[in-house]
This record gives C-alpha cells, structure tokens and sequence, in this order.
C-alpha cells in the first residue's frame, strides 16, 4: 500500500468533494460466478480466468513487437497488467503511454503513485515535477508531490510548493483546491490558525462556493469542536450540488454532539390541604 499521510485519511470523505482526488492505482476485480464453486488463485481470481488474461496480455504484446506506438494495445495492455497485479511489470507500459501523451498528464501521475509504490520515491518526484513544469496548477501532481515532500519530513519544501502553484497566473483556473491543499498541510504542522486564516479568506470571498465551509468544518470535527463543526457542515450542505448534498447530510448526522447536561427539577411541594372545619 501507499504510505499515506494522516493528513490523507483526514480528508478520505472530503476528497472528491474538494476536487483533490487522485488515481486508485490497482482496480478493483470482483469475481461473479453464479455462486458456483471454482479454483481460485490467492487474489480470488479463478485459474481459468488468470489465463485468460495473460493470454489477452500475450496477445497485445505481439501487437506492439509490430507496432510498438499502438496506443490501443499499450492501453489494453496496461488494463490487463493491473488486473493481474503486475505493478512493476505496468511501469514500463506507463512511461510509453506517458510518452505518447504529454497533452495528459493524467497518464503521468499514474506514472508517479506507480513508481511511488514500488519505492522508487525520486522517480516518483521527478514525475510529478514534470507535470508541475508544464502544468503548475495540476492539482493531483500536486498532491502527490506534496505527500512525498511530507513524507520525506520536508514541511518547507511541501508548503513552498502549493505556494507556488497558488503564485502562478494562469487563466481561467479554480484556484480554490491549491489554497485548501495549502490550508491542510498547514495543519498537518499544526498551524491551525494559518489555516482558518485560509478558510476564512476563501468564505468570504466565493461566498456560493460549499468546499471552503466544508473544508473548514472538517478541520472543526477532527480538533473536537463538534458544535462548530456540526454549523459548517450544514451550511456546506445547503450551498452544496444536488449531487453531494445526501453525502454532506450524513457528515453532519454522524456527528454526535454532547448531550446537555440535564438539571434535576425540583417539584412543588404538594400543597397542604387543610380540611374544611364546620362552624359550631
């Protein structure tokens, strides 16, 4: 697995809500066989099935050997060798799509997680530069970039480069991920207050834009301020898209906030009832 920051597992839900998500660098397979029993390998893949798919992967090597440029074979290829979890045979695959494709550096950062992987960590930064040279404000190189500077205990280096991406001018481009990145690593030094300052900023100047209250509500909830929390996440929720309301929703009902503590009453005494007394 990929040595991940706390500061990643911090932000897991607010991910692709923020617009900060990577790749998943090995897919998910699952295996559907009508509930019939068959030999499986200890990936839970059967045999038959393995077999098949390095016979697929046969198939478009011969492809290239003929016309190694083939973009649909070198893509086909790739697909098969993460399905058999073949990382560090897909490595050589990925460096020639990244090649073929400078105009995507999405091929690019896959390129780097699959070298961050195999441990191969100035392969990985060197990748992620690349993109960040042509692209300044990619913000899934970014991410990577800054998870390996934090990972190498380079707070500095880490911050001064968001802050540099933030510096960049380029037209036309939400800025408003580069400074919630900026704002996470400040906390992962404990610099909350930076961050707020970030937060802030950012709430009142995209005052119809959800992440930043989201974002900074987030932050409320792993500090312990749950009744602070609780507000931003609901007002994340009312500005945010149909389509992430459901989720924000359940953020804010998943935070379960002290009960007051209650008072014991104290009841009225029970009034004296002095029985009526007859006059002689």
């Amino acid at each position: 697995m990929l040595n991940r920051h706390r500061w990643v597992t911090n932000l897991v839900v607010a991910v692709p809500l923020l617009a900060l998500a990577g790749f998943s660098l090995l897919p998910i397979v699952k295996l559907v066989n009508g509930g019939v029993a068959v030999a499986t390998e200890p990936n839970g893949r059967s045999i038959s099935q393995t077999s098949q798919l390095r016979a697929t992967a046969q198939g478009y090597i011969q492809v290239l050997k003929g016309s190694p440029e083939n973009q649909v074979a070198l893509k086909g290829l790739l697909d098969v060798q993460l399905q058999l979890g073949d990382v560090k045979g897909s490595l050589l695959t990925l460096e020639k799509i990244a090649a073929l494709n400078p105009q995507t550096p999405d091929y690019t950062v896959l390129l780097a997680q699959t070298k961050q992987y195999l441990g191969d960590r100035d392969g990985a930064l060197a990748s992620y530069r690349s993109i960040l040279t042509i692209h300044p404000q990619n913000i899934n190189a970014l991410q990577g970039l800054v998870s390996l500077l934090l990972d190498g205990k380079q707070p500095a280096a880490a911050i001064g480069a968001v802050q540099s991406a933030i510096a960049t001018p380029v037209t036309g481009r939400d800025r408003v991920p580069l400074n919630l990145l900026l704002a996470q690593v400040y906390i992962t030094q404990q610099r909350n207050a930076d961050a707020i300052g970030i937060y802030d900023g950012l709430i009142a100047s995209h005052k119809e834009d959800f992440r930043p209250i989201l974002a900074k509500g987030l932050m409320f909830k792993q500090v312990g301020n749950l009744p602070e929390a609780q507000a931003l996440l609901i007002a994340a929720a009312d500005l945010a898209p149909a389509n992430y309301k459901d989720r924000l929703n359940q953020l804010v009902r998943e935070i379960d906030l002290p009960k007051p503590a209650v008072s014991p009453s104290i009841s009225s005494p029970t009034p004296l009832v002095v029985p009526a007394v007859k006059a002689p």
